[in-house]
């Protein structure tokens, strides 16, 4: 099993030759790229994904695990009942041990006013068969027995479950493969050449892929692919730290998150522990290109976002990164291979205590490991999974806004169906591109 997160340092698995021509081209190797290539395989497609990196380098192996209908937007939740389905199938399907465990998930709030939206959210679930119910203040104690914060109540799925994403992405490309996709690693696409105003073929550093459509979910790198291409997508990043811990046992076997600490069990015997509502944002020109856009978001905070001047050198919106360059030449894909932020220190040390002074029971805390992962986020913090009417033949699934773990295999299948045509058998309405150019208000999804 590999050691919790995938990095340019790991094996390549993927690396067979540049096919001349495909039916279509999926640009990304994460879990919705890798998806996406799942379900075009299994229409008859020939279907070539190229990653820049590895498969699920970046935030697909580096997130929470957690494969949660609760708190899900009112429009994304059937699209999650269906993930929620579709991930024990392509677990079974698979053969492998990805860890998947139906543990339950729960929020934990502090006060009454807190519960008001999940009270508010509750009609959602049971309109979509989602077996989430209100906890008051004893029902969690017994849920949680041990726990020495007071909390108010909260909310729990039982049927929330979760899974290694390190493993499980991996595995699914694996399975995409045995279903007849190509997958290519450290093969970066570096634009899309197009003839009349459409597609015509994916430049990568290894050649040219004819082609009519492309599907872009390059997760952070998307609005810069875009960009180059000439589609403009309000779309910026977000470092979130997690932290591997050893510990002992406690008798909730699930995740569960409030205002300062998130948390899961581990199929290792540890725990993933992050920060509930801590994220960072680097500041870069794409920033203030889209500050318009993120003006709503902005002005509620609802990530409790840090703020920095910089990013790194070699991030999708760091100053010095290029925004234009020619598809013979080398592209900034290439000079970044997997995008591996350092986590925060001070973050990991709160959390290790954080934890362990919550959960006595469970003994020492021990850090194993931390990492970090650069989460896609838009201004409303819902994806867009849409045509781009500026380029036919370009299909976008990006912006994730921290939710494409557990929902990927759902768009995965959505945007394979959007690409050929076939009934797509959920309203995207609030996951149209237009929504940014149309006037539309910005209505904010929920932020866990």
């Amino acid at each position: 099993m590999p050691e919790f997160v995938i990095s340019d340092a790991s094996p390549i698995e993927h690396n067979g030759p540049l096919p001349d021509a495909a039916d279509v081209v999926v640009v990304g190797g994460g879990v919705i790229g890798v998806c996406t290539a799942l379900f075009l395989a299994r229409k008859g497609l020939r279907v070539v994904l190229v990653e820049k990196g590895r498969i699920a380098g970046e935030q697909s192996s580096r997130n929470w695990g957690w494969i949660r209908q609760q708190g899900r937007d009112p429009d994304e939740l059937p699209i999650m009942v269906e993930a929620a389905r579709l991930w024990r199938e392509l677990a079974q399907q698979s053969g492998e041990d990805i860890g998947l465990v139906q543990g339950g998930l729960t929020y934990m709030v502090k006060n009454a006013k807190q519960m008001e939206k999940y009270v508010d959210w509750l009609p959602h679930a049971q309109a979509n068969g989602v077996d989430s119910r209100l906890l008051n203040r004893a029902e969690l104690a017994e849920l949680m027995p041990g726990a020495t914060r007071d909390w108010h109540g909260g909310l729990y799925t039982p049927s929330d479950m979760r899974a290694e994403p390190w493993v499980a992405v991996p595995a699914l490309a694996r399975l995409a493969v045995r279903d007849g996709a190509t997958l290519i690693e450290r093969c970066a696409a570096r634009g899309i050449e197009r003839s009349a105003g459409q597609v015509s073929a994916v430049v990568t550093e290894a050649g040219r892929i004819a082609t009519s459509q492309v599907v872009v979910a390059g997760g952070a790198w998307s609005s810069l692919f875009l960009r180059n291409a000439g589609v403009s997508v309000p779309q910026l990043s977000v470092r979130a730290t997690v932290v591997a811990v050893d510990a002992g046992p406690m008798p909730f076997i699930g995740g569960g998150a409030d205002d300062d600490i998130a948390f899961r069990a581990r199929a290792d015997g540890g725990y993933s522990l992050a920060g509930g509502a801590f994220l960072e944002f680097f500041i870069g020109p794409d920033a203030f290109r889209a500050l318009g856009k993120f003006r709503t978001q902005l002005m509620k905070d609802p990530f409790g976002t840090r703020y920095y001047p910089m990013a790194p050198k070699g991030y999708p919106d760091a100053w010095g990164t290029p925004r234009r360059w020619a598809l013979d030449a080398v592209s900034p894909f290439e000079g970044q291979r997997v995008l591996n932020p350092k986590p925060n220190a001070r973050q990991v040390d709160a959390l290790v205590r954080q934890f362990g002074a919550l959960f006595p029971d469970v003994g020492k805390v021990t850090a194993k490991r931390a990492w970090a992962g650069m989460i896609d986020a838009m201004p409303d913090l819902v994806p867009v999974v849409d045509r781009a009417a500026d380029v036919q033949g370009v299909t976008i699934a990006t912006g994730m806004s921290g939710h494409g773990f557990g929902i990927g295999p759902a768009i995965g299948r959505i945007v394979a169906d959007m690409v050929t045509g076939d009934k797509i058998r959920h309203d995207l309405t609030r996951f149209r591109f237009s929504r940014f150019r149309d006037g539309s208000k910005m209505r904010l999804g929920p932020v866990i």
